[in-house]
């Protein structure tokens, strides 16, 4: 039987229809082990945040193709704000410009990946950030 490494839900926030690459990011995160909940294309912020804290996950991924990435992923980190879910990590990635990483991290975004990135690197740091988030569960 497999061990489960966490919970994962992965969003696609806005009007993007395009789901290729993150139907591929949950394939390999639960073929890594992770419990992966996938919501669909084109929902809401609220909608990925109020998924995110019903099933109690450990990190969001959320993929975005459009180029809208400033507006929605700050977005997602303000519904889950709202929803009670300040603590769940948010790990990003698509076609987002180099130069706009760095604003998306100040305003939450734990890490940002770009088209071409390593699924192996993708699937350390979900790994990484569903320990650290969990360890800071049993902290509290």
């Amino acid at each position: 039987m497999l061990q489960h490494h966490g919970r994962v839900l992965i969003g696609k926030p806005g009007l993007d229809g395009h789901d290729r690459g993150a139907k591929f990011i949950a394939r390999a995160l639960r073929d890594s082990g992770f419990e992966v909940i996938y919501t669909g294309i084109r929902r809401t912020p609220d909608e990925i945040a109020a998924a995110a804290v019903q099933e109690d996950v450990d990190v969001v991924g959320l993929s975005l193709l459009s180029g809208a990435h400033n507006d929605l992923f700050p977005a997602v980190i303000e519904a889950l704000r709202r929803a009670g879910g300040a603590d769940i990590p948010v790990i990003a990635g698509g076609v987002i410009p180099r130069q706009d990483i760095a604003a998306l991290k100040e305003r939450g975004i734990r890490e940002v990946f770009t088209a071409g990135s390593p699924v192996k690197e993708i699937l350390e740091v979900f790994h990484q950030v569903v320990d650290e988030h969990r360890r800071e569960r049993v902290d509290r």
